[in-house]
């Protein structure tokens, strides 16, 4: 299969392609400068250089693919409703040319946040519709059109490394803060939790989704391993930098964490049992804890 991948040079698309290049996948991938082109082609895929807001260029790669993987996103969450709008578009604008086909399109959207059910977040929470998790109400409209769209729902904490060095999402930006700060903080009691999922992990769930997803099929990548509350995550930030660890209030919080206030402060127990169960997805990569151990502390 011909696949058009956008955001091929990133964190998770670099992986996606590397993923679907080893298993007889041709590749090409959205390049928005040419150092990122550079890596692309070295991976062993094809270019097309564009970005987000070139949406010819997003429809042309579509239309000649045989499926899309949308994994790019402007990760300034200063300004996240701008861009997660731009987001939408592209995945509307993709969408267009892939109706009337049955070519997949796989989006990519994430767990933090989204409603629980029976206390866990599972693949039938629903992003509510005043929310501003725009690329699942753009995958929701694809579908309803007629469009083989599915989403994979990334876990707040995505790790592993990459040639850019080991990176591990808001897990290794509160590590840092803590060491930038002297201390390891958590909100009110800390009794929320985040998942985790290595970037191989994932890389392989989208490329099932695009083989084998079902429209409108949505897929948690999560690890379903034992996952640390925040508490227990400062107090394992505060172990390994040997800092103390603090309880903050609400009132306190923005002055530590700044724009990240609100993603720590949300719970976030899921699940991926029902995406095992429908794709045979089985995370196999170290967890966070083992991986953050190892290149990190």
């Amino acid at each position: 299969m011909k696949v058009f991948v956008t955001g091929a040079s990133g964190f998770v698309g670099s992986a996606v392609v590397k993923e679907l290049l080893s298993n007889g996948h041709q590749v090409v991938g959205l390049a928005r400068s040419e150092e990122s082109a550079k890596s692309i082609r070295e991976a062993g895929a094809e270019v097309l250089m564009g970005d987000l807001d070139s949406l010819d260029i997003l429809q042309k790669g579509a239309r000649e693919a045989d499926g899309v993987i949308h994994t790019a996103f402007i990760h300034d969450f200063s300004d996240y409703q701008t861009n997660a709008l731009k987001d939408q578009k592209a995945i509307e604008a993709m969408g267009e040319v892939l109706k009337g086909t049955d070519k997949p399109i796989v989006v990519t959207g994430g767990t933090l946040g989204l409603p629980l059910i029976d206390g866990k977040i599972t693949e039938e929470s629903k992003a509510p519709a005043e929310s501003i998790r725009f690329s699942e109400k753009a995958f929701v409209d694809l579908s309803e059109s007629g469009v083989k769209a599915s989403i994979v729902r990334l876990s707040p904490s995505v790790y592993g490394n990459s040639e850019s060095g080991f990176k591990g999402g808001f897990g290794v930006m509160l590590a840092e803060l803590a060491k930038a700060k002297g201390f390891a903080a958590y909100i009110g009691e800390g009794n929320n939790v985040w998942p985790s999922v290595h970037r191989a992990d994932a890389a392989k769930l989208f490329r099932l989704a695009l083989e084998k997803g079902e429209v409108g099929a949505r897929y948690n990548a999560v690890n379903n391993d034992k996952q640390l509350s925040m508490k227990e995550f400062a107090e394992l930030i505060g172990e390994k930098l040997d800092i103390p660890v603090k309880s903050l209030s609400p009132e306190e919080a923005p002055d530590y964490f700044t724009w990240m206030t609100f993603f720590v402060g949300a719970d976030c127990p899921a699940t991926s049992l029902q995406t095992q169960e429908k794709l045979g997805w089985q995370p196999s990569e170290r967890s966070f804890i083992e991986e953050l151990d190892q290149y990190f502390f």
